[in-house]
């Protein structure tokens, strides 16, 4: 399973942002959207850093202002991206390697998708789902030898 194809089931919206948002604005939209990261776009529309549920809950142990903190500065900027044509299983290597949840997606330097740890998860269910059905009716005589 490619990149592609959890992006052609869930849909190609990404909930996006302005550096210029504060922390608390940012976390408005992800609340709004029930989502767990908020891309952060230049004025180019080229992402540019990312904003996640984590990082505003690690500001608000460390800063009491927090809600006014601004994006740009409280933001992830090595920003790792994932294109159409990534395999499913190299996606799940670089969350797992680098500790985070979403991958931005991203096809001809234009915002596709994003992809979370929770969209990979389904993914593999549904394959280890239809396995187990193959498997089962193989071993019942459903299918001939």
């Amino acid at each position: 399973m490619k990149a592609r194809d959890i992006i052609a089931k869930k849909g190609s919206t990404v909930y996006t942002g302005s550096p210029s948002f504060t922390v608390k604005e940012a976390l408005d939209i992800m609340i709004k959207n029930k989502v767990g990261a908020l891309v952060i776009l230049d004025d180019t529309q080229h992402p540019i850093g990312i904003i996640t549920e984590k990082d505003v809950l690690f500001l608000a142990s460390k800063h009491d202002n927090w809600r006014h903190l601004a994006v740009s500065e409280n933001m992830t900027t090595k920003l790792i991206i994932g294109i159409p044509d990534d395999d499913v299983e190299y996606i799940m290597s670089l969350m797992t390697l680098n500790r985070f949840r979403h991958i931005p997606v991203l096809d001809d330097g234009k915002l596709a998708g994003i992809i979370s740890i929770g969209d990979i998860v389904k993914a593999q269910l549904k394959d280890v789902k239809a396995e187990n059905r193959y498997l089962s009716d193989y071993i019942m005589g459903k299918y001939p030898a």
